[in-house]
């Protein structure tokens, strides 16, 4: 094992840009699976009560799992480690273990919690025959939460090292896990499969992350109260009550959904959005996190200098980039959707719907991408407090929005509420980084 002597400084990290063109073969090599899943799902399962519940437990999951993958992720986590790295690197495996120790009880506590509230709503809210599924997909899906939660963990902790390579490898050899257990499984599991593929894949592609890991710190698990812990623990708490607010979106996008006479609305309405937040999730990967990892050596560093700098050039570069995907998917929507999604059980019908809520769906990628550059900015800046009250800002319109537009627009209303909802959030998180800005010294690098 490694002394604590050989835990290395901060070292200065590379090329912002090049970083990022360097992991976008790596994102599209080995990311594609991620892309195919709701392809795959649509030529396997079509549309029908079954994958509506599918659809909404997942979603279910994924505001429960906000708890704990916001923790680390994107998140404070980064700052807080390269704040120890900066000052007393020999104490970043000390930190790091004591904060992943006492996350695995949580993590496991709240698993099973919401494990446990899912089956009962399910069991009040669905006929027999889909009880019965939906039981199979709550306990796989409660699995999957907490196996998310070790690979945010770990994926922060190589952010913070500069070490970016690692996550897109992992997660595609462990989709490709997934969906070789899904489509041997569906056979005899039905759509249960899907949540139980992906609970393996996650397993592999977190122990994948873990040896890479290694290289570069020995973690050090015990449930010492390091200092940091508490700053950790205060940082990150209003940042994920922020997340756990505005994860509720997608399930209340799902209620309306419900609302609509179309069969299988909730699931067609998952599927554009799926296709229109394709760009940002290549962004989020290949860019976003390197640039949280570089704006955070910047405030660590109390450089405002580069830090504006740093900024300014990936907002252009996000709009520029996610504008141009934008256009091309609006410019071949109908034949797209077609050659896509009309296969197996899914009708040509259904991949119409699809295109047609595409567009207005299409509008809030752009929105949607400046506001995850400017909430990075502010968890760099360590400025997590105000995450509640923007959480609180997003579900307020995103409802609001929701009942207005549908009313009107139908699932494509949902769509167009997502987009307007991001835009307003966005322009509020720019008027709100003026002030934690001041707290670091005036341009000491570019400007």
């Amino acid at each position: 094992m490694k002394g604590e002597e050989e835990d290395p400084p901060v070292e200065k990290p590379k090329s912002l840009g090049r970083t990022a063109l360097l992991l976008l073969p790596l994102q599209f090599l080995f990311r594609g699976g991620e892309a195919a899943l709701p392809l795959l799902l649509a030529l396997w399962f079509g549309r029908n009560d079954a994958t509506n519940a599918q659809v909404l437990l997942a979603k279910f999951f994924t505001f429960s799992g906000a708890i704990l993958v916001a923790c680390f992720q994107d998140s404070a986590f980064v700052p807080t480690l390269m704040r120890v790295r900066v000052d007393t690197p020999a104490r970043t495996g000390h930190v790091a273990g004591s904060i992943l120790s006492y996350t695995l009880v949580l993590g496991f506590g709240i698993a099973l919690l919401m494990g446990g509230g899912a089956a009962a709503w399910a069991h009040l809210r669905y006929p027999p025959e889909i009880t019965a599924v939906a039981r199979g997909l709550t306990f796989f899906y409660a699995l999957h939460m907490f196996a998310l939660c070790v690979r945010a963990f770990l994926v922060g902790l190589l952010n913070s090292h500069h070490a970016y390579a690692a996550y897109p490898v992992a997660s595609g050899i462990g989709m490709g896990v997934a969906l070789g257990t899904i489509f041997v499984a569906k056979r005899y599991m039905g759509i249960t499969a899907v949540p139980m593929g992906l609970f393996f894949g996650e397993i592999v592609s977190s122990f994948l992350l873990y040896q890479v890991a290694r290289r570069y710190v020995t973690l050090r698990f015990g449930f010492t109260r390091e200092p940091e812990l508490k700053i950790f623990v205060a940082l990150v708490s209003a940042e994920v009550l922020g997340n756990v607010v505005t994860r509720i979106n997608p399930l209340v996008d799902q209620m309306v959904a419900s609302w609509s006479s179309i069969e299988g609305g909730g699931t067609i309405l998952n599927y554009a959005f799926d296709v229109a937040t394709l760009p940002t999730s290549l962004v989020q990967a290949s860019f976003l996190s390197v640039m949280l990892s570089h704006l955070s050596q910047h405030a660590a560093e109390g450089d405002r200098g580069q830090f504006r700098h740093t900024l300014r050039r990936s907002l252009l570069w996000v709009i520029a980039l996610l504008a141009g995907a934008c256009f091309l998917l609006f410019l071949v929507r109908k034949p797209a959707m077609r050659l896509i999604f009309a296969h197996g059980a899914m009708d040509v019908g259904g991949a119409d719907l699809i295109a047609e809520v595409l567009p207005f769906a299409l509008l809030g990628t752009v929105p949607f991408g400046v506001l995850l550059v400017l909430a990075r900015a502010h968890v760099a800046l360590r400025n997590t407090r105000i995450m509640i009250t923007m959480g609180i800002l997003n579900a307020v319109l995103n409802a609001g929005f929701n009942i207005a537009f549908f009313r009107v627009l139908g699932l494509a209303g949902i769509a167009l509420a997502t987009a307007v909802m991001n835009l307003v959030v966005a322009i509020v998180f720019y008027v709100r980084l003026r002030k934690p800005l001041e707290t670091l010294a005036p341009d000491q690098g570019a400007g």
